[in-house]
This record gives structure tokens, sequence and C-alpha cells, in this order.
């Protein structure tokens, strides 16, 4: 691992401590409430599918350090995945419609909003993540396009990393927040945060990576679940 923060890209700065210390540690736990759905990822297992992203992105799309890719997903196991990813092959995530991104990272329903977009990759978020069926020409199916690259990923290079901002200044936020929020090494952090804007995705996730903790991220939660799932996935933390 690089000396500088600056010299890392912001996936290696979260993840690197994680997999030296602790890889086969739960890191991230996705509970859907509406559906009963349960995933759950160890730090090996979530920095192989970033690995098998960052390939894709670097490989299929022709992606390099500095390119844009617009990121219009909800909190999930695979969002994480997708995310780290992204800043492991050097990229600018941009959280919204980017008409001037070379690469849309969507769920079906978003297609519309990537006009312009020189690539457009579609996600179904299913818990398993099973293909999308019936996609139009020229769109990529992102589930059986990123099973075939590889699980290992060497980083050409780090800038900005999240809408506007330089991977050093995300980093220091996060820390900033995890402070903030009582976060600390070995936490289990229960979360329902969306990740819909650059504030609650540093908040809700970064800094949750960026300082040794795991994160418990629940969609669409169930009130009455809350008592038992804090006990059962031995939580220590909340998002605020």
């Amino acid at each position: 691992m690089r000396d500088q923060d600056q010299a890392l890209t912001l996936t290696e700065a979260v993840l690197d401590p994680i997999l030296a210390r602790e890889p086969a540690g739960p890191r991230v736990t996705y509970y859907d409430d509406a559906t009963g759905a349960r995933i759950e990822l160890s730090g090996l297992t979530l920095a192989n599918w970033a690995a098998k992203t960052g390939n894709l992105i670097r490989d299929e799309f022709g992606l390099t350090p500095g390119a844009r890719v617009a990121v219009l997903l909800q909190a999930h196991w695979q969002t994480a995945a997708v995310l780290l990813g992204c800043w492991w092959a050097g990229t600018e995530v941009v959280l919204g419609p980017d008409p001037d991104a070379d690469l849309a990272l969507v769920t079906p329903d978003r297609i519309d909003d990537t006009d312009g977009v020189g690539e457009v990759a579609v996600l179904s978020l299913d818990a398993m993540g099973t293909p999308v069926r019936d996609l139009p020409v020229g769109v990529t199916d992102f589930a059986t396009a990123v099973r075939v690259h590889g699980d290992q990923f060497h980083p050409g290079g780090a800038g900005v990393a999240l809408d506007g901002v330089p991977v050093a200044q995300v980093l220091t936020q996060a820390r900033k927040s995890a402070a903030r929020q009582g976060f600390a090494e070995g936490d289990r952090v229960l979360s329902s945060t969306p990740w819909a804007t650059p504030s609650d995705l540093i908040d809700g996730f970064v800094a949750v990576l960026a300082v040794g903790a795991s994160l418990v991220q629940v969609v669409h939660p169930d009130p009455t679940l809350a008592e038992r799932r804090i006990a059962s996935e031995r939580v220590t933390a909340q998002r605020l």
C-alpha cells in the first residue's frame, strides 16, 4: 500500500486496512425488510466484487482514471461493490443524472435518465444479483458482464472521487463523520440512510469503512424488527 492518502484510490484507503486485519469478517450486511432478504459480504468478498467492477470499468468500457461514472442506484450490497469498484478504477462517482458521464450504472427504471451518456449498464438490485432481461440494444446487463472479470485489481491512479471532491478530502470528511457519529474500529453500525447525496453516502457508508467498522444496511425498515436485529447482528452503533 502506498504511503500517502493522496496517492491511494479511495477504495485502497478504506479496504486495505480491513483486508490486512480481518478479511473474513462481515463488512456489509444487507437487509430488505419488504422482501425478507438478507445478504452478508465479508471484506474479502466485497473486495472481490469491487475488483470485478473495476476490471469491467477499465477493460470492457475502456475508462481510465478521471472518467466520470453516474451512479443512479439505491443503497444495496451491489451498490457498495459498484462504488468501491468505480473508486478503485480511479473514476469519479456522480450521484445523479449526468449527460457528460462516460458511463452510467442504473436500475431499469432509470434508463431514461442516461441520455447523452457514453455507456450504460443496468443492475437489477435483486438480492441475489440476477440479470435484467430484454434490455434495449446497446445497454449492458451488469450482472452478466461483471461475472467474467477477474477478482483481483491493480489500480492505475486516483483523482477526484465523489461529485468533484478529491480522494483525500472525501477520506477526511469520512473520518470526521465517523468521529462525530461515534463510529470506531470493530463497531457494527446499523443504518437505513439512503445513499442519494454525497453527504449521505459519506456519512452512511464511507465513514463506516474508513474507521474499520462494518455496516448493517436496512432498506424498507420494519420498526418492529429493530430490537431483535440489534441483538442478532450485535449492533454497537447506529447512524445518527
